[in-house]
């Protein structure tokens, strides 16, 4: 039987929320607690360079509390590998960042910065840290990826995500993913996939051979605000958790 992936929950957006008043809640702590209650594999975050949602403290203060996972995302900054050299998260992934966007909005562009990225995961290695790429589900990308000594690769599930369930567009994104999935394992790689999935689309997505983790939080969060955090976690469980 097919493994099922682990379910890996980003909770930027409890910290978004907090920010927006600046009052110290709702509390990261309580949400990682509360998420690895109701069976998540483990907790992400993403520590952007202008702290828009969750900030140094956080990144150190869940490093106490989170009992699986504990993935930390990051753009190529020394500033904020220099913060994981301290926190040692089991997972460094690295995105692209840019101010005027409200989330990451593709993966990394590896072509263009090559030499960059391959130089940072040298980096991160010397130090005996574990680094993922986030990537579009392109085989250049990814053959590329290998070139530049990554080990594990998270597909970027957005351009998917943003199709209309059940349409023609979604399969053709799908069997991209697919593709490369089945690519990057054929490599070598520890394949995970996230960003924009939803109950409504997840199960497709639990086509992709090899995947290892799902990394999924604005949905979760967005569903916790009308039914809590708990039953929004379990809720996705029962989605991937469906057998046929």
């Amino acid at each position: 039987m097919k493994q099922t992936p682990l379910l890996c929950i980003n909770i930027d957006h409890v910290a978004t929320l907090r920010e927006a008043r600046k009052v110290g809640y709702p509390s990261l702590i309580e949400a990682a607690i509360l998420a690895e209650k109701a069976g998540a594999a483990g907790i992400t975050v993403h520590l952007r360079e202008d702290r828009r949602h969750i900030q140094d403290y956080d990144v150190f203060d869940l490093k106490t509390v989170v009992k699986g996972r504990y993935t930390l995302e990051m753009a190529v900054s020394e500033q904020i590998l220099e913060i994981a050299k301290k926190v040692k998260p089991d997972l460094l992934t690295i995105v692209p960042e840019k101010r005027q966007e409200l989330t990451t909005e593709g993966g990394l562009d590896v072509m263009s910065a090559k030499s960059k990225i391959k130089e940072f995961l040298q980096e991160v290695h010397s130090v005996s840290l574990e680094a993922s790429l986030f990537v579009d589900p392109d085989l250049k990308t990814i053959e590329v990826a290998k070139e530049i000594g990554a080990s594990r690769i998270e597909l970027h599930t957005g351009t998917y995500a943003n199709c209309k369930v059940g349409s023609e567009e979604a399969e053709i994104e799908l069997n991209k993913l697919i593709k490369a999935a089945e690519f990057a394992h054929s490599l070598g790689f520890v394949v995970n996939a996230g960003h924009g999935l939803t109950v409504e689309n997840i199960k497709p997505i639990l086509k992709l051979p090899h995947l290892c983790e799902l990394h999924i939080g604005h949905s979760i969060i967005a569903s916790a605000v009308l039914i809590g955090l708990e039953n929004a976690v379990r809720e996705m469980k029962e989605a991937i958790n469906i057998h046929e």
